[in-house]
């Protein structure tokens, strides 16, 4: 008979869990960190240096997703540590398990996948009620109207090179909900390196600039777009799936539909995507 207390993240891959609910959780993920922080307060003993949600966050860092510090996590003593396979490294997360430390990776890659993996890290994995803001973001989103005939957007991540979103992405998902038509969308890569005059030659109607994982500004980036509207959004509400999503679809359509240098006849002129 299998161990009840073996379970399977979104990877399929068991994560070999003690007969009590985890007590010292360590997460690589921002996002994560949020979820769990939020939901149960004190379960969370360690996250990386970029984990900035909630703000009072008072646990130790242990140092980035890319390069975690896996003996200071190890000095932690945590009965799980979380990990997306996208934003961490498979060798870290091997060298956790060879440690004897059980590691929960999540894959994330649509909104969908977004609600049922949060789902399960939180009421399987961490034992806890599902808590209420998981509804309220299902809820808003579910509210989400997409503009009808959405501008044809491009969605830079990267600069030097320039690197935009391609097929199969969550923060690809959320902006199709809100009736942006991703220009790359159907690239062979997830996040494809495009020279700039390629990307100028596909004449985008509208470029989305986020601030992260490149921080894109007023100031570095829209120059590069010139006589395109460019809409300067929040990292955390594109691509953080956790608690900024009870708020991301308001956040996102705003931002969307007040673009820089937002040419006459833009899509946007009037009203933008919203909720009902």
């Amino acid at each position: 008979m299998a161990d009840p207390t073996v379970l399977r993240d979104d990877l399929d891959l068991p994560v070999p869990l003690g007969p009590r609910p985890p007590r010292r959780v360590v997460s690589l993920v921002p996002s994560l960190t949020e979820a769990i922080a939020v939901t149960a307060p004190g379960l969370l003993v360690g996250a990386t240096r970029w984990c900035s949600h909630p703000a009072d966050l008072d646990v130790a860092r242990i140092g980035g997703t890319k390069n975690p510090d896996v003996p200071g996590v190890l000095a932690l003593a945590p009965d799980l540590v979380v990990a997306n396979d996208e934003e961490n490294r498979r060798p870290d997360l091997e060298a956790l398990r060879a440690a004897g430390v059980p590691v929960w990776v999540t894959d994330v890659r649509t909104l969908d996948d977004a609600f049922r993996s949060l789902d399960r890290l939180l009421t399987v994995a961490c034992a806890l009620p599902r808590p209420s803001w998981l509804d309220e973001a299902e809820e808003a989103w579910r509210r989400v109207v997409p503009l009808p005939g959405g501008p044809r957007a491009v969605v830079p991540i990267w600069r030097r090179p320039w690197m935009v979103l391609g097929r199969d992405t969550f923060a690809g998902d959320l902006l199709r909900r809100l009736g942006l038509r991703l220009l790359h969308a159907d690239h062979a890569e997830r996040y494809p390196t495009v020279p700039l005059p390629r990307l100028l030659l596909d004449e985008p109607e509208l470029v989305v600039l986020p601030d992260e994982p490149y921080r894109f500004t007023a100031e570095d980036g829209p120059e590069s777009f010139p006589g395109i509207a460019a809409a300067l959004v929040s990292g955390r509400h594109l691509t953080w799936y956790g608690p900024s999503l009870v708020h991301a679809p308001e956040v996102l359509a705003r931002e969307i539909a007040h673009p820089l240098g937002r040419p006459t006849g833009h899509p946007f002129a009037q009203d933008g995507p919203g909720t009902s």
